[in-house]
């Protein structure tokens, strides 16, 4: 089997073939969710989800192809992720209304 010209014979092969379809798959359902989100909360979480999958990706991608500089790549984009995450929360919670807490 070779997956991203590098040949991968086995389980392991088969494995990472597998999990990357899987990743696809989610990031698709992930990027459906940030397109039709009822909120914005639900598209800060998405958001997030695919940051973490794309991170879970380039970590599949530098076991495929050997590069290690895709795993700093995976590192980078965790971090940043994160911290993004909590930028937009904050932002959340600035701009709520005060209103629809007290109905709470």
């Amino acid at each position: 089997m070779t997956i991203l010209g590098t040949e991968l014979a086995g389980p392991l092969g088969w494995g990472l073939a597998i999990c990357a379809l899987f990743l696809i798959g989610a990031l698709v359902a992930a990027a459906w969710r940030l397109i039709t989100g009822p909120s914005l909360a639900d598209r800060v979480v998405a958001l997030d989800l695919i940051t973490m999958l794309l991170v879970a990706f380039l970590v599949v991608f530098t076991l495929a192809s050997g590069v290690r500089a895709y795993i700093y790549a995976a590192i980078a984009l965790a971090l940043i992720g994160f911290l993004a995450t909590v930028a937009f929360a904050r932002y959340i919670e600035r701009t709520r209304d005060p209103e629809t807490e007290r109905r709470d």
